[in-house]
């Protein structure tokens, strides 16, 4: 949402800090990401899309698996919440045309155990704090390189998986 995440600042004594807002309310940016660990966990990837004033869909996020899948080899396992978006017919449709794609439910009420949430709190409450854009078109563009920043940075990645304390996949490659 346009509305800032507001922090607390330092600004000389006496002053108070000024952080200007437009009335914009009901303009927003979805995002979408995967955190992605190979089986030995050598390699970290983030992968994303945007919808600017708009919402994911089961369709959207069909779209986003057959990314996924287009750009990470090998068996894929998708670990996500429990959102009906998640097992509509276009997921499952994108489920049963990849049989090395498989998805595990995290427990209901479980944010703690969603890595991706960690993600969120990091672009949220440490990048974008205190970020006043004047539409949703100026959060998109923010949001993007922010992203791809923090997918070159392991250990910000590795922090969102160590974070959610999942244990981690083996199988055979």
């Amino acid at each position: 949402m346009l509305g800032p995440l507001v922090r607390r600042t330092l600004a000389p004594r006496g002053r108070t800090p000024h952080l200007p807002v437009r009335g914009r309310h009901r303009q927003k940016v979805s995002v979408i990401a995967a955190l992605t660990l190979s089986p030995l966990g050598r390699r970290l990837g983030l992968y994303f899309r945007t919808v600017v004033n708009g919402s994911f869909t089961g369709a959207t996020v069909a779209a986003f698996l057959r990314h996924l899948l287009r750009h990470v080899r090998g068996r894929v396992i998708v670990v996500w919440d429990r959102w009906s978006g998640h097992r509509g017919p276009d997921v499952r449709a994108v489920l049963a045309a990849n049989p090395r794609l498989r998805v595990e439910q995290l427990p209901a009420y479980a944010p703690e155990l969603n890595p991706v949430e960690y993600l969120w709190s990091q672009l949220k409450w440490g990048r974008l704090s205190n970020y006043a854009p004047d539409d949703a078109d100026e959060l998109d563009a923010r949001i993007g390189p922010e992203l791809r920043s923090m997918s070159g940075q392991r250990n910000v990645l590795l922090g969102c998986w160590r974070g959610a304390r999942l244990r981690l996949p083996r199988w055979r490659c």
